[in-house]
């Protein structure tokens, strides 16, 4: 049986006819199962009121599913909260209808004339937040921003600049300032499309470019067997079935009138709209993020292959813990109170150990080194601020991310390192200098380039006291006789 309004309780029919409140430009699942998760909430305790318009601007996937599916999805939420296994399936009724950007154009538009529809939503990946010079007035624009703008000038036209038909626009994309970032481009856009001082000075006053944070790991569609088994429990099969962790956080940055018109903020606790989201940027960039990228080369090459399993493990978990909680957490370059820090790291700890989702830490991988640096560089600059002393765990890390990138063979443009006798990919945008320094020099003479390379770092890290001297061993450790037990000596010292 496939999942359509006929699987729907009684009680949720009265929601697939409430009126469209939102613009949502992408179908991923990040937006399924994070934004489009807090409408159908609101929704569903009758605080918001409202659907979402989804723009699919891209052309891969099948086009019919929603349509077959009466646009209903389910959210299947499984991880650990509070210590505790959780798990919830919900059928999200929040979408209402599915356009599609390259046939629907003259209709996506014509949403624009629905005063109702004062949210706007998107996730176009990093990438979509780019400007391109393209003639918005002429067909489908190819970008984000152009087809945002072009949407924009035709609610102006239509309202005839009516400040009630300024909208709130919220991206998701994760860059810094992702609000600040599209603003400023649609209003580059305008001025080279010509537009008028007044549709101009509409869109600055009237519209409220919002920057925002989204947290909450989207594996999507399980594999076969699991989604088969998920639907046996559920009596229906779902083509969107889309799976997730338990964690979710939407940080929108806003003040009170921004509550006020976005109308859904109270439905979970998991949305929260404050007047300065770095606080939120700072716990996942560096909490979770750097944690995982300070980690993915030891515990790649102490032979774990997903975070569970590392953190499952008795020896490495102290060393995680020790990491995050004796050296990431005071450094992180921003105030935030030592309780909030404390129950950040709980839930990652929660995160990497959940039993639902596999997160591969050879994925985690990718750009090892640009991650190292804008991740986890201001950590240990950071930390030598108040320290005299090496952090021991940072320095542990940094030996396995340069002992993991050491590539040994290029097949068709891909650099390959070898552990236990088997090849793993290194895709980082620096493996050939790698490969050329494994290639030629000893492990000491190694990481002094390494440290020192303004390529890498922007700066020298050898000036770090300490620092380099123990890098050095430690990677003559790792070398000599691996990096679990190199790790096991570091922490019984």
């Amino acid at each position: 049986m496939q999942l359509s309004r006929l699987n729907l309780p009684s009680n949720s029919l009265s929601t697939l006819t409430l009126p469209e409140k939102v613009l949502q430009f992408g179908t991923g699942v990040l937006l399924r199962a994070l934004p489009d998760y807090f409408i159908h909430k609101a929704n569903a305790a009758g605080i918001f009121g409202g659907r979402v318009i989804v723009v699919k601007s891209t052309t891969e996937g099948d086009p019919s599913i929603y349509a077959q599916q009466d646009n209903l999805y389910t959210i299947c939420a499984r991880g650990i909260e509070n210590g505790q296994e959780q798990e919830e399936a919900v059928i999200s009724t929040a979408i209402s209808r599915v356009l599609y950007a390259s046939t629907q154009w003259p209709i996506v538009l014509e949403t624009a004339r629905q005063l109702e529809v004062s949210i706007i939503i998107s996730n176009t990946t990093e990438v979509g937040i780019s400007y391109v010079e393209e003639d918005v007035h002429q067909g489908v624009p190819s970008s984000y921003p152009g087809k945002l703008l072009a949407w924009l000038l035709e609610r102006w036209r239509f309202f005839k600049g009516d400040p009630a038909s300024g909208t709130v626009i919220i991206p998701t994309e994760l860059i810094t300032g992702n609000g600040d970032q599209l603003k400023n481009i649609v209003l580059k856009l305008a001025h080279y499309n010509q537009v008028s001082q007044d549709a101009i000075a509409w869109i600055i006053t009237h519209n409220a470019f919002c920057n925002s944070l989204v947290d909450r790991i989207v594996p999507g569609r399980p594999k076969p067997d699991v989604q088969k088994k998920i639907e046996e429990g559920l009596g229906y099969h779902d083509d969107l079935l889309t799976m997730c962790e338990v964690f979710r956080l939407w940080a929108i940055q806003g003040d009170e009138k921004i509550k006020e018109k976005i109308g859904f903020h109270s439905a979970d606790e998991g949305l929260v709209i404050v007047p300065d989201i770095d606080q939120y940027k700072e716990l996942k960039l560096r909490l979770l993020n750097g944690t995982h990228s300070f980690c993915c080369g030891p515990a790649f090459l102490s032979d774990f292959g997903i975070t569970r399993d590392a953190v499952a493990d008795p020896q490495f978990s102290v060393f995680m813990h020790k990491l995050m909680d004796e050296e990431i957490s005071p450094s992180i370059p921003y105030t935030i109170s030592v309780e909030n820090v404390q129950r950040y790291g709980r839930q990652v700890r929660e995160r990497f150990a959940n039993p639902y989702i596999d997160h591969p830490w050879i994925n985690i991988t990718l750009q090892y080194s640009s991650k190292m640096r804008m991740r986890n560089l201001p950590l240990l600059e950071r930390w030598y601020t108040v320290h005299d002393k090496v952090p021991m765990m940072m320095a542990t890390s940094f030996a396995a991310y340069i002992f993991f990138t050491k590539p040994v063979t290029v097949e068709a443009g891909v650099y390959y390192g070898v552990h236990r006798g088997e090849k793993y990919p290194i895709k980082d945008d620096h493996a050939k200098l790698f490969m050329d320094w494994w290639a030629s020099l000893p492990a000491d003479i190694l990481v002094d380039k390494v440290m020192k390379s303004e390529v890498l770092w922007g700066k020298d890290l050898s000036q770090l006291p300490g620092f380099k001297d123990a890098v050095i061993q430690l990677l003559k450790g790792m070398l000599g006789q691996g990096v679990s037990k190199t790790i096991q000596h570091m922490i019984s010292r």
